[in-house]
């Protein structure tokens, strides 16, 4: 004898399945739409970050986590890195934007080139 699947429980996949598709396709339709407005404002942030951290580590030499409290408000999603070697902090927002400034000697902590 053969048992037949309960059809409460396929109808109920298949419906979280369709929402589950709709939220991706609303989620990379948002995305895309914002990234014009988005992008150069993470450019722009991410420059910033690595100015300020670049000076606050190798000119004050604080602490790269120390560095963070002299970001303006809003400023949680730029993550900062250092390379001792190159004396240059890189300032990331994933999948956005990444700046790096480095310090030189007798012009300070100088930015990398924007692309254009």
């Amino acid at each position: 004898m053969a048992t037949a699947k309960p059809q409460g429980k396929s109808r109920a996949r298949a419906a979280l399945r369709r929402r589950l598709v709709l939220a991706l396709v609303l989620a990379a339709g948002g995305a895309a739409l914002a990234w014009p407005w988005l992008q150069p404002r993470a450019l722009l942030a991410t420059a910033y970050g690595a100015r300020i951290g670049c000076t606050c580590h190798f000119i004050a030499h604080r602490r790269l986590d120390d560095c963070r409290k002299d970001f303006e408000p809003g400023m949680r999603l730029v993550m900062l890195s250092a390379d001792p070697t190159e004396r240059r902090v890189t300032a990331t927002i994933p999948l956005l934007a990444r700046q790096s400034a480095q310090l030189r000697d007798g012009f300070g902590c100088l930015l990398q080139a924007w692309p254009q």
